[in-house]
Parts: structure tokens; C-alpha cells; sequence
């Protein structure tokens, strides 16, 4: 891209101010005797006659929750903007039995190549188009950050190696701030000022000097949401590492997960940390006041497979959801580490899970890759519409009082890290 298209104000991207921090009430939704209802489905966009086995690979909503953003193994990210928003005219959700998708999505990118990761801007609304943007890290191109709006290119962030080629990220997440870009590369990390986009930025070994620290390539990124500036960095060495964000110093290096790590996320009140991995059964809970064992392990169901394998916690901080191989997804009790309730969302692998960020709703993605050749000899593989398919999900919610005796009630350790959760009450 040329000089000026990378200027300061081709990103449009506003200062975080008090004004555009938006604060939401979260109604606690009932997990473990109200199974959630399907509210919209789609698979047949995802199909096509190039590629007719293509499948998802990842789900996010936008952080102001009036769309979610899929990927899939066709290089191409899809935004569905969610019926009932003002910049929605979508009819109400077909049901599965219909065979059709719901809705077509409202916007489509094509990369040019596979799709690492991608994160929303942490202060997007779809009420200020200058905050509707994304990021996106490819095989073998710099970071693209996409409007959100018209689908087209807002400007590019370019890392290059010692030979002066460009060299890609594996990982990309923006700051609590919204100020930086951080990506994770082999053995390192590198920061973009986002208002300065092009060949920019600080490289940070994640070894020491003396060749310890964290090695790997650097393959999830995930900030405390609680700006005490910690930043959890996961590599496919199977360690987890806590950075300071200011200057990238390491704290410490958590050890015990079998594979690669492919997902990293933060408790709501910054005092728990959560790791998966590839081929690795279990989610594994950690105290960063602490750092020193595993607090308990969540099981899912993704010993056999290396793909990323999402979960997430709901708005409210208690229950975390994530899929597995076996099509469901399982939600349990963070307070407790214990199995609440499960359904399932898909005839394959649910490899995304993304809880709404102030709505009882959720959003999943599935699919895989299949190497098996029909006996007919047609390498196209007839699949139902529940697999590779993406679908949205609505939950029943309980009181805010009944859910409130539920906290107090069970909290057995004063010191477990939930304390903020009365607070929000």
C-alpha cells in the first residue's frame, strides 16, 4: 500500500475515551435445566461448487454484539449481523428442518491465504463505523485490518524477517486499550502502534539471554480484562507465559499442558487464567496470584485432533463453554471446576464457541477436515446441515436474585476469585 494510505487517519480508529466504553447489564442465563434453542443456522453459503467441502474454523461476536465474524478453510471471513439491531432488515431464522440457511451474511473477505487468527477492535460499535474495524494474520502476508463495514482493506501491518521478507503472525490480539496490535511469531512478539501502520514496531525475543524463557512459536494472545496489564502468551512448545505489558517482561512460564497450546483467556476478574491445547483433553485452570499448580482441569473432548479448539466465558464470569470432537459443547462451574449441563450443537467438531457479550446467546462453528473418499468414488461429501455450519444460540436466564443465592450460597473459598461477581449485583 502506498505512504498515504497508511497514514494515521486511513485507520480511523478513535482514542479510547470514557464515551465510547460501553457498559452492559448481563442477565445470568440458565444452564443446567433449560437446554438453549437454536435461533439461526447456516451452512449452505459455506458450500460451493470450488470448494464443497469446506468447512469453519473459528466464531467471534464483535465486542458491541450486533454481529459475529466466522472463518473458514476457503480463506474467507463472513460477517452476520444479528436480527433486531437498527442496521438489520433480516427476517426472523428458519428452522434447521427447512434446509436453508437463515440469513445470508452481510459481508464477505477473501484472504489470500489461510487464516491464523483474527480479533475484533476492542472498542468496536456499529454506531461509530470509524470503531468497525478487524484484524486478520494470514500464511505468508502482514496483518490486514479490515473495515467492517464495506469490506475493504484499511491498512496493513508488516513484520519482516533477517532476510527483509515479510514474515507472518500466528496470533494477533489489540490491547485492552485499543492502542496496540500484538502478534505472536517464532520465539518473539511484536507491538504495532495502531495509529502507525506499515513496517513499525518492537520486536521482543521471548527468550532470555541465556536461551531460557518461553521458545515455540508464539500461537495465542490474550490480555487481562481487569488493565492490571498482564498478557498471556501460549506457543505450540506447550507453555503458557504471563508478560507485562508496558515492557514485555517476563513474570513466569506455566508448564503441564500435553500439546501446543491453541487458546488462552482470562477469568473476568483477572485472578484465573485458562489454557487449551491441541490434542490435549483438558482445559487447565491456573491462579496468576500464584502460578505454581493447576487449579482443577476442564475435559473436552479433543485428544484426537490439532485443530484450535475455542471456549469462552459468559459476560457474568461463572460458566465457561467450550466444543469438542464429539459435537457437543459442555459448560462448566468455574467457581466449583465442576460439569454443569451440555447440548449438542453439531453433528461434527465444535471448534468455536463464543458466548454474546450482554445477551443470553452464544454462537458455534464445526466442521473438519475430511480425508475419507465416499464409496461412489465422488470425492464431493454429502453432508447434513448440521455439519460445517454455524449456528446462534438463545438461552433461558434466571432472576437476578435466584442467581445471586446460587454465588453466595457456593462459594466456599472467600478467596476464590469470584468476590467481583457480588460486586456486579
Amino acid at each position: 500500500m502506498g505512504g498515504e494510505e497508511e497514514e494515521v487517519k486511513s485507520i480511523l480508529v478513535t482514542e479510547t475515551t470514557e464515551s465510547n466504553q460501553r457498559s452492559y447489564t448481563w442477565t445470568p442465563i440458565r444452564f443446567d435445566d433449560v437446554p438453549p434453542h437454536r435461533t439461526y443456522h447456516f451452512y449452505k453459503q459455506f458450500r460451493s461448487s470450488s470448494n464443497p467441502n469446506n468447512f469453519l474454523k473459528s466464531i467471534k461476536w464483535s465486542p458491541d454484539g450486533s454481529c459475529f465474524l466466522t472463518t473458514s478453510d476457503d480463506n474467507t471471513l463472513r460477517l452476520f449481523t444479528l436480527p433486531g439491531n437498527e442496521s438489520s432488515d433480516h427476517t426472523n431464522a428458519s428452522l434447521l428442518a427447512n434446509e436453508e440457511d437463515s440469513y445470508a451474511a452481510d459481508l464477505v473477505v477473501s484472504e489470500g491465504e489461510s487464516v491464523y487468527d483474527f480479533c475484533w477492535y476492542p472498542y468496536m460499535s456499529a454506531s461509530d463505523p470509524a470503531t468497525c474495524v478487524f484484524a486478520t494474520t494470514t500464511r505468508d502476508h502482514p496483518i490486514h485490518l479490515w473495515d467492517a463495514t464495506t469490506g475493504l482493506l484499511r491498512c496493513t501491518y508488516r513484520a519482516y524477517d533477517a532476510v527483509d521478507e515479510i514474515t507472518a503472525a500466528f496470533s494477533v490480539a489489540f490491547n485492552p486499550g485499543g492502542t496496540k496490535m500484538f502478534a505472536g511469531y517464532n520465539k518473539s512478539i511484536r507491538v504495532f502502534d495502531v495509529h502507525r501502520p506499515g513496517r513499525d514496531f518492537k520486536l521482543y525475543s521471548t527468550l532470555q539471554g541465556n536461551k531460557e524463557g518461553q521458545t515455540g512459536i508464539i500461537s495465542a494472545l490474550a490480555f487481562c480484562p481487569t488493565h492490571t496489564g498482564m498478557l498471556a502468551a501460549g506457543s505450540y512448545n506447550q507453555t503458557t507465559a504471563i508478560y507485562q505489558e508496558d515492557n514485555m517482561e517476563l513474570l513466569y512460564i506455566l508448564h503441564g499442558q500435553e500439546g501446543g497450546i491453541t487458546h488462552v483467556q482470562f477469568s473476568k476478574d483477572g485472578n484465573y487464567l485458562y489454557s487449551g491445547g491441541r490434542k490435549d483433553p483438558y482445559i487447565m485452570c491456573w491462579d496468576v496470584r500464584k502460578a505454581v499448580e493447576v487449579v482443577y482441569k476442564l475435559y473436552r473432548s479433543t485428544e484426537h485432533t490439532n485443530q484450535r479448539i475455542s471456549f469462552d466465558i459468559e459476560p457474568f464470569g461463572r460458566y465457561l463453554g467450550t466444543g469438542g470432537q464429539d459435537g457437543l459443547v459442555h459448560i462448566y462451574d468455574l467457581q466449583t471446576g465442576e460439569w454443569t449441563s451440555g447440548f449438542q450443537a453439531a453433528a461434527d467438531t465444535v471448534n468455536g464457541f463464543s458466548f454474546h457479550p450482554y445477551m443470553p446467546m452464544a454462537a458455534s462453528s464445526s466442521g473438519h477436515r475430511r480425508y475419507h473418499v465416499p464409496d461412489d468414488g465422488n470425492e464431493i461429501l454429502h453432508l447434513s446441515g448440521d455439519e460445517n455450519c454455524a449456528s446462534v444460540w438463545s438461552f433461558s436466564f434466571a432472576s437476578m436474585e435466584d442467581n445471586f443465592a446460587k454465588v453466595s450460597g457456593g462459594d466456599l473459598n472467600p478467596d476464590s476469585g469470584f468476590e467481583n461477581l457480588q460486586q456486579q449485583l
